[in-house]
């Protein structure tokens, strides 16, 4: 039995060692070219003349290329229009990519960068949300959710309150930046190895940049060093210029981003806006609510449509709400373009429902946690989300019990009370927290798979699907679904790189969907391959039924034999029964009418929730988190210390996202967070003092997932709201009068909000 076995990541020793191979670890081929990308000096405006001859002129370089030299398609948006390539005149963002040097070096493309000569007409940026919320300067149009007589609801409500919550951007920061290498093969074909989260889509992008089909183009992910949502769409640039500049000249490319330009040259988590109206009883119950939630998109679409759309579904949180009106802006900036991270909206829209429960405690005078309970959904008469779903199974009450217990969270909150009574400088604060996340993609499309599994004669197993890895585990899940179906030992199975010329037609690494999807598939793989073989061993010995044929401790037994699987592939072989079978899966009862804003857009949720205990230094803002306790529901688990890990990343991740990382853009429209010197990601010090986590016992799924597990990639950032929400308790502690609290909450941000009242 493979399946809820706590087995090592599979390539976890060669992690440690350093022996993994990422992108820029593959050996220089000789004659390999590299690539540099120039990048635009201002934010808005147009470039009214362009000199590269002393780029040109450069020691080593090759070559040097504008959007001039795109052999087809220049706009390499995912899904809509307005990502040029390279610049075809208009400037949209500081650092936008206006050409490339290639040279036999990279250092040596780098330095010839700097040579080149442009001009501007420079015109004033928009870089900020309220900017372009007053010049409703859009990337696409606003779109709402409506449920009820919002407007009667407000009206009969014993309070209405108003309010707000801001919160920055985040940076991926992964410790592999964008990077892909071509190599160009026959025919005008090209194969690139990338870090990439969405092969398919990289190969549709730079089949359309060549101007080719898409069979003339393989792209080829083993593993990346992080992803988080950063290499969904936005790894496509690499692939598309290493791809071009490897056809042209007929030899290897090689295009990998600096830190520094990574940063200022791709998205990031989209910082937002949030405003709302409640209307509550005087038990803090809300009868109806209206919320705007505007996301700073940057220049262009990229995947903010569905992003604002999940924040939109999720500022719901846990909560129902009788009536309600959502509304969501997707701002047009003068940044880059932002994209996926991690939770894809979900954190903003939960972040603000959060914020908008403590505002009705502090207005009640009320703890929170009573507030979040008594607005928690059911089953029954409080079943029905904004966008129209029926909660059919919801644990999120018997969770929020259960760790209240576990975490002594009503004797820590009295201790916490007296701890603030006697001590003047350091204050304290706890918080507990739901988490409510959708388990599907928002575009029904998306919800496919596919795997290819192929029994070699000798017994081993080859398997290979759609999804990628970039360190959350997904290889060694999946290889652990086939062992379990096959009744194999994992290490028989090798899960060998993603590539688009094995699966065809993938769906991104991403919505918390890897497992779910590419495991169903394997396991359908399996499932028929097995079947032939039990086909095979029926009719060889003449056995009445199926279940006469056993697979189970790596032998098959069949009547009154006994295979090793070395046997019995053999002997299948040489009885030319195939040995090689296709998966697919999609997932079920999903659908969403945007017109009416109406349907099922998720399977399933996963849930969970955290008690965070917290301290501030009163003097100076630092803050420490002391203690936190997780509960979280992965279903029947396939690999718990996966998933364990998976919890305990995530959770850190979003601690950092709401603390102390900070997207900070100078007047002039420079990312002035462009290094790990001006931006800081969580270090272990930051990590709570005292971290439990515990699965959720006897929780299998209650839709049919692959063994009835639940996924567990997004749905724990989530958690971390916890962290804020008692970051806010400590400052009501320090001063009841104090004024919101922003995200991230920084030692800045934390004086800023005791120093000020509302």
């Amino acid at each position: 039995m493979s399946a809820g076995k706590s087995l090592a990541h599979d390539s976890a020793a060669l992690h440690v060692t350093g022996e993994a191979t990422y992108v820029d670890d593959m050996p220089n081929v000789p004659q390999a070219l590299h690539i540099a990308i120039g990048g635009a000096s201002i934010a808005a405006g147009c470039i009214t003349s362009i000199d590269l001859s002393a780029v040109l002129a450069s020691e080593g370089v090759v070559d040097v290329l504008t959007h001039e030299h795109i052999p087809a398609e220049k706009d390499i948006g995912p899904v809509f229009p307005g990502d040029p390539l390279l610049s075809t005149g208009d400037v949209f963002f500081m650092g936008q990519p206006i050409f490339i040097v290639v040279a036999t070096s990279h250092q040596l493309a780098r330095r010839a960068v700097g040579l080149a000569n442009i001009q501007y007409q420079a015109t004033e940026p928009v870089l900020d949300i309220d900017t372009a919320m007053q010049r409703k300067s859009y990337v696409r149009p606003p779109y709402a959710l409506q449920r009820g007589d919002v407007k009667q609801a407000l009206n009969n409500a014993a309070h209405t309150i108003t309010g707000e919550q801001r919160m920055g951007g985040q940076e991926h920061f992964y410790l592999e930046g964008q990077a892909a290498v071509a190599e160009p093969a026959e025919h005008g074909g090209v194969r690139i190895t990338s870090s990439n989260q969405n092969p398919t889509e990289a190969q549709h992008i730079v089949a359309k940049v060549l101007g080719v089909p898409m069979n003339k183009v393989t792209l080829i992910t083993r593993r990346m060093g992080g992803g988080f949502g950063g290499k969904e769409t936005q790894a496509n640039l690499c692939c598309a210029l290493s791809a071009m500049v490897a056809v042209k000249h007929q030899r290897t490319a090689s295009c990998r981003l600096s830190r520094r330009d990574d940063m200022i040259m791709t998205g990031k988590r989209h910082g937002f806006f949030t405003q709302w109206t409640v209307g509550f009883n005087d038990e803090g119950e809300i009868q109806g609510v209206q919320f705007t939630l505007a996301g700073q998109c940057g220049y262009s679409a990229d995947l903010s449509d569905a992003i604002v759309d999940r924040a939109m579904f999720h500022c719901d949180n846990s909560y129902y709400y009788p009536a309600a009106h959502i509304e969501g802006l997707r701002c047009k900036t003068n940044t880059v373009s932002n994209t996926a991270f991690r939770g894809f909206g979900g954190p903003q829209g939960m972040l603000a429902c959060e914020a908008m429960i403590d505002q009705i405690a502090g207005y009640l005078n009320k703890d929170p946690l009573e507030i979040r309970k008594r607005n928690v959904y059911n089953t029954t008469d409080k079943n029905i989300t904004p966008y129209h779903q029926t909660i059919k199974h919801f644990n999120v009450p018997s969770i929020i019990e259960s760790l209240e217990k576990s975490s002594d969270y009503v004797k820590r909150r009295k201790a916490i009370d007296d701890f603030n009574k006697s001590n003047k400088i350091l204050k304290r604060g706890i918080a507990l927290t739901p988490v409510k996340f959708g388990i599907s993609f928002t575009v029904k499309h998306l919800n496919q798979g596919g795997a290819l599994l192929h029994l070699y004669s000798d017994g081993s197993v080859q398997l290979n699907h759609g999804g990628t890895e970039m360190g959350q585990g997904l290889m060694v899940k999946v290889q652990q679904i086939v062992a379990h179906e096959l009744g194999m030992k994992t290490d028989r199975i090798a899960v060998t790189a993603t590539q688009t010329d094995k699966v065809p037609n993938t769906s991104p690494t991403a919505a918390s969907s890897g497992t779910d999807i590419n495991g169903a598939a394997a396991k359908n793989a399996a499932l028929k391959l097995k079947q032939r073989l039990i086909d095979f061993l029926v009719n060889q010995h003449e056995l009445t039924c199926d279940s006469d044929v056993k697979f189970a401790n790596d032998s098959i037994v069949a009547g009154d034999a006994t295979y090793s699987w070395e046997s019995l592939a053999h002997a299948a072989y040489m009885e030319r029964v195939s040995l090689s079978a296709t998966g697919y899966y999609k997932t079920p009862d999903i659908h969403f009418d945007r017109n009416a804003a109406k349907g099922q857009p998720f399977y399933y949720f996963a849930n969970g929730a955290a008690v965070t205990e917290v301290v501030i230094d009163t003097l100076t803002g630092e803050n420490r988190i002391l203690r936190t306790d997780i509960l979280h529901d992965a279903g029947q688990s396939i690999n718990p210390a996966m998933d364990k890990g998976q919890i305990e990343g995530g959770f850190v991740q979003g601690a950092g996202w709401l603390t102390h990382e900070e997207v900070k853009w100078a007047d002039d429209g420079r990312l002035a967070s462009d290094g790990p010197a001006t931006y800081k990601i969580p270090a272990i010090g930051d990590a709570p003092l005292h971290m439990n986590v515990s699965l959720l016992d006897s929780s299998p799924n209650e839709v049919n997932t692959v063994f009835r597990s639940k996924a567990v990639g997004e749905p724990p950032l989530m958690l971390a709201i916890s962290v804020f929400c008692a970051l806010k308790d400590a400052v009501k502690a320090a001063n009841p009068a104090a004024s919101n609290l922003q995200a991230p909450a920084t030692p800045e941000a934390i004086l800023l909000a005791i120093s000020a009242s509302t």
